[in-house]
């Protein structure tokens, strides 16, 4: 039986988080913007109307926000991953095997399905579904690989008349549709990619759908070989039904102005050791090596540069946020250079495992050592714990300060789904 995916991607997700929230903005213009407000990343419908590009740094179109009364939000991430995490939740009630690829994005098997219901009459449901249980905009895309329902989700979204789903299970739509789609919106090819193709007269998904496959791999990759054959048909990308376990644990943030002081850095890196170990630990995961960097900013060319990292092999693979914030503060201050405005720090946790048959220290064999390391697992788990009922009420001491590092956010929205005393009120 031929397997038969579907492709269900959120309609300019961050915009439609926070208009969702914001009835009045329904039909408003709508950007959300990166870290500490530098440039657009998200935009809704009405403002891409407007020619508002993607990744402009704000300060670019402010004429522009004023003249059309653009809305503009900083990244709300909090709210946006419970949105997320609500999609996802709900396709699964709706689909035997789902698989989150992004924030937004998730592909659902279908095989077998259509001896219940059709495929596009499902792909309503699903539609219809999410937007009464959620809130959000969503459009579905169907075809036998999953390439192919990445190009039917495409038409689904910027095609009016197809009602936001795109059944692409028959060949002869998928051809018609395949000439219709630019060789630069197929999955996996990217701008400079499609210029090279396009130089060789592949403009259309259907002209790379019927190239000489082995010509593909031979001037390009296999990589594209496989998009080529995805695209006529045949599956060569594997399901995944658990995700991939993490290489690494990356958690950095721009700080919301220049930090001069030691001290200040040192708040700011507790800070991101404990995210990034919270991370670990709810990923079930040990860390065996941590690496630290600070750097200044490298656009500001009249000040002084200075750029530096420096990674430790831990001993013993850990995941708690003591002992790794310890070894983090010891990096910190061997990088440290008094004299310079640094824009922006970070951890990053590699060397990952999970806890069976984690190897430990083969001089910690005493009674006493599992002891201690027993108890700092259970304090970790109840400062977890509290931590999910009332965010960052534990920290870690390094963490605790006036928080100099913090992002600007300027136009962030409320927490609307994860705090009791942001709920949205109705009069």
């Amino acid at each position: 039986m031929t397997s038969i995916f579907a492709l269900v991607d959120c309609n300019n997700f961050y915009a439609s988080c926070e208009k969702l929230f914001r009835p009045d903005l329904r039909h408003a213009p709508v950007v959300v913007l990166s870290n500490t407000d530098g440039c657009v990343v998200a935009r809704s419908k009405e403002a891409k109307a407007l020619g508002i590009k993607m990744g402009v740094p704000v300060h670019h179109i402010q004429s522009d926000i004023r003249r059309h009364k653009i809305q503009v939000f900083s990244s709300n991430y909090t709210l946006f991953g419970d949105m997320s995490r609500r999609v996802m939740v709900t396709l699964e009630s709706l689909a035997p095997r789902v698989d989150v690829y992004s924030i937004d994005e998730a592909f659902l098997d279908l095989t077998g399905i259509d001896r219940v219901v059709s495929f596009g009459e499902f792909g309503s449901q699903v539609r219809n579904t999410i937007f009464q249980s959620v809130g959000l905009p969503v459009c579905v895309g169907i075809a036998p690989p999953r390439t192919l329902a990445k190009l039917a989700n495409y038409a689904a979204k910027h095609y009016p008349a197809t009602g936001g789903v795109v059944d692409l299970t028959g060949t002869a739509r998928q051809r018609r549709r395949m000439s219709r789609v630019p060789v630069g919106e197929v999955w996996g090819v990217g701008r400079k990619l499609s210029a090279k193709l396009q130089a060789i007269g592949i403009e259309t998904a259907l002209n790379l759908a019927d190239a000489d496959p082995a010509k593909l791999q031979r001037y390009f990759s296999v990589v594209l070989e496989r998009t080529a054959r995805e695209l006529r048909g045949l599956a060569c990308l594997a399901w995944e039904d658990a995700p991939p376990a993490k290489k690494q644990i990356m958690c950095s943030r721009s700080f919301g102005q220049p930090i001069q002081a030691l001290s200040d850095l040192e708040e700011a890196v507790g800070h991101y050791t404990a995210r990034a170990t919270e991370k670990l630990r709810n990923g079930q995961l040990y860390a065996g090596e941590l690496m630290v960097f600070i750097r200044t900013n490298p656009f500001r060319t009249s000040v002084p540069q200075y750029s530096r990292s420096a990674s430790v092999r831990l001993v013993t693979p850990t995941q708690d946020s003591r002992v790794i914030t310890r070894q983090a503060m010891m990096l910190l201050r061997s990088l440290y250079r008094d004299g310079f405005d640094y824009a922006k720090a970070g951890v990053m946790l590699s060397e990952l495992e999970g806890g069976i048959g984690l190897q430990t220290d083969l001089f910690e064999t005493s009674s006493e050592d599992t002891k201690a390391v027993e108890r700092a697992a259970r304090l970790m788990a109840v400062m977890d714990d509290i931590n999910r009922k009332s965010r960052a009420t534990v920290t870690v001491a390094r963490e605790a300060g006036p928080g100099v590092y913090a992002m600007r956010r300027n136009h962030l929205s409320p927490a609307h789904t994860t705090s009791w005393k942001q709920l949205p009120k109705v009069y």
